[in-house]
C-alpha cells in the first residue's frame, strides 16, 4: 500500500534526523525528565503556591491536496488544495484563596479558518480550530472556577506548578467540588499520551473521544459543575455542564433543569512493575433540543423531500452513550493508550463531533534514547464510526451541523495520524504531524487523503515573568 510505505518512510526520516542530532544535545537536556511523564507530585515547595502565572501560543498550518470526489453536499471536505493558519494564545492564572480554596482564571484568544470551513471531516484534522468562520483573532473567556477540597485523614498528594495547578500539598483522600466555566475534558477523559493538540496528537477524535458528545459551546467551554471524591488509586466524578441552545452554536441553553450534560467517570490507578497505567470508565447522558435520525427520515418520505434533523428537535430530548480510556507505560520512554467509545446513534449530534462509535489506539516514544528526552514520536489509528439510522439519513441526503455530502457509500472514517515533536529551546517546541484519511464524513466514494501539519507551541511560566520584571 502506498499510503503505507509513505508513512513508514516518514518514520524513518523522523528516526534517523533525531539519531543524528544525539550528539547536539546538551548535558541539561541529557538529564531531564521525559515529556511524556505526567506532572510531577513528589517534590512540592515546603509552602503552597500563592499564585502562578502561565502563558501559551500555538499556532498550526496544515495543508492537503486534491482527492477522490466523484460529488460534493453542502459539508463537504473541498476537492481543491487548501492551506490554512490557526493561531491560539492562553493565559492561565491561579490564585489559592486558603489551603483547600482555589481559582483558575484563562482568557484566551483564537483566531485562524480550518479546511472547507472545518466541515467535510467528523474527527476533524484540528484540535485548536473549533467551527468559528472567522479567521480574525478574537478574545474570549475560556475558564473562570473554583475549586474546594474537603480532605479526610492526614495522607498528603505534592503537586508542582503548573497551568491550572498550583504547586502544594492536597488531602490524599478528598472530596472536591468545582464550579464555574471550564471544558469538560478538563476533568473526564483524560489520557497521559493523547488528550492536548498543542503537544499531542491533532485529530478531534483521538485528542477526546469522538462519540462523547459533551456539552460545550462552539469553542468546547461550558458553565457547570463538578464533584470528585479521589483516594490514592481511584477516583470517581460527576459533571453537569450547560447545553448550546442549537447544534454547536455559540450560545449555551441556560435552561438546566430541562436541557443540560451529565457525566460520570470512574477512574483506577495501578503499576505493572513499576509502570504506571490508568483505566478509566464514562458514561453520559444529555438532554438538548436536539433532533432524531428516525423521525426526520420518517417526515421526509411522507414529504418526498430531504431529511432535516433541524426540524425535529424537541427541548429535553435524550443522547447516551458511554466510553474507555485506557493508557500504559511500557517503559519510561514508550508507552501505549487506547480508547472506546459509543452512544445510542439515535439523536442529533449536537455539541461536539457527528460520530458514534470510535476505537483507538497508539504509541508514544520520548527521545531518551538518542539523548533528546524531551521530543516525542508517536503514532496511533483511530476508527470513527456511525449507527444504521444515522448513516440512512446521511444517504438519503441529510446533513449534521459539520458533514454530509448529499449521499452516501457508508464506511468507517479512518485516520492515521503520526508526530513528531521536537524541543528547539526551553518552552518552545516544533511539530512535523501527517494524516492519513480514508472515507472522509463516512464515504467510501470520496478520499483517501493525506494532510500534513506543522506546529509551534511556546509556553512560559511565572518564573519567565518574574526574571523579565526583576531586568528591567
Amino acid at each position: 500500500m502506498v499510503w503505507l510505505n509513505k508513512q513508514v518512510g516518514l518514520f524513518a526520516l523522523l528516526l534517523s534526523v533525531a539519531l543524528s542530532s544525539a550528539a547536539q544535545s546538551s548535558p541539561d537536556q541529557q538529564s531531564q525528565p521525559s515529556q511524556n511523564m505526567p506532572a510531577q507530585t513528589n517534590a512540592a515547595p515546603a509552602d503552597p503556591e500563592r499564585w502562578n502565572l502561565f502563558w501559551q501560543a500555538t499556532s498550526i498550518g496544515q495543508s492537503h491536496g486534491t482527492f477522490t470526489s466523484p460529488y460534493e453536499g453542502p459539508y463537504s471536505l473541498q476537492d481543491y488544495p487548501e492551506h490554512t493558519v490557526s493561531l491560539t494564545t492562553t493565559l492561565f492564572f491561579g490564585l489559592r484563596f486558603d489551603q483547600n480554596t482555589q481559582l483558575y482564571f484563562n482568557p484566551e484568544i483564537a483566531g485562524g479558518k480550518g479546511f472547507s470551513g472545518v466541515n467535510g471531516l467528523a474527527n476533524s484534522s484540528n484540535g485548536e480550530l473549533p467551527r468559528v468562520s472567522s479567521a480574525t483573532p478574537k478574545p474570549y473567556l475560556a475558564r473562570l472556577y473554583v475549586t474546594h477540597d474537603f480532605g479526610f485523614g492526614d495522607s498528603k498528594e505534592s503537586f508542582d506548578s503548573d497551568e491550572n495547578q498550583l504547586a502544594g500539598e492536597r488531602p490524599m483522600t478528598r472530596y472536591t467540588i468545582a464550579v464555574g466555566r471550564f471544558t469538560l475534558t478538563d476533568f473526564f477523559d483524560e489520557n497521559r499520551y493523547s488528550h492536548d493538540p498543542r503537544t499531542q496528537f491533532m485529530g478531534w477524535a483521538i485528542m477526546y473521544n469522538g462519540a462523547w458528545d459533551y456539552a460545550a459551546d462552539v469553542r468546547g467551554y461550558t458553565w457547570g459543575l463538578i464533584q470528585e471524591f479521589h483516594t490514592k488509586s481511584w477516583s470517581l466524578r460527576y459533571g453537569i455542564g450547560l447545553e448550546p441552545t442549537v447544534a454547536n452554536g455559540p450560545n449555551l441553553d441556560h435552561r438546566i433543569l430541562q436541557d443540560h450534560g451529565q457525566m460520570v467517570e470512574g477512574e483506577y490507578r495501578y503499576s505493572v512493575r513499576k509502570h504506571p497505567g490508568t483505566f478509566r470508565l464514562l458514561g453520559y447522558a444529555n438532554r438538548a433540543a436536539a433532533g432524531t435520525y428516525s423521525e426526520s427520515i420518517h417526515l421526509a418520505k411522507q414529504t418526498g423531500g430531504v431529511p432535516d434533523i433541524t426540524g425535529t428537535r424537541r427541548v429535553g430530548t435524550l443522547k447516551y452513550g458511554t466510553g474507555i480510556s485506557a493508557d500504559q507505560e511500557i517503559t519510561k520512554d514508550i508507552g501505549v493508550f487506547m480508547r472506546l467509545g459509543w452512544n445510542d446513534g439515535k439523536t442529533e449530534s449536537f455539541a461536539f463531533t457527528a460520530m458514534d462509535r470510535l476505537a483507538s489506539g497508539g504509541v508514544s516514544v520520548t527521545g531518551q534514547r538518542w539523548r533528546r528526552p524531551f521530543d516525542t514520536v508517536a503514532t496511533e489509528l483511530t476508527a470513527g464510526g456511525l449507527s444504521a439510522v444515522h448513516a440512512e439519513y446521511l444517504a438519503l441526503g441529510g446533513h449534521d451541523f459539520l458533514i454530509g455530502d448529499g449521499r452516501l457509500q457508508y464506511g468507517a472514517e479512518c485516520i492515521w495520524e503520526s508526530y513528531y515533536s521536537a524541543r528547539l529551546f526551553t518552552g518552545f517546541f516544533a511539530t512535523f504531524d501527517l494524516q492519513h484519511i480514508a472515507n472522509p464524513a463516512y464515504n467510501q466514494a470520496r478520499g483517501p487523503l493525506w494532510v500534513e501539519s506543522i506546529r509551534l507551541h511556546w509556553e512560559l511560566g511565572k518564573n519567565n515573568f518574574v526574571r523579565k520584571k526583576a531586568t528591567n
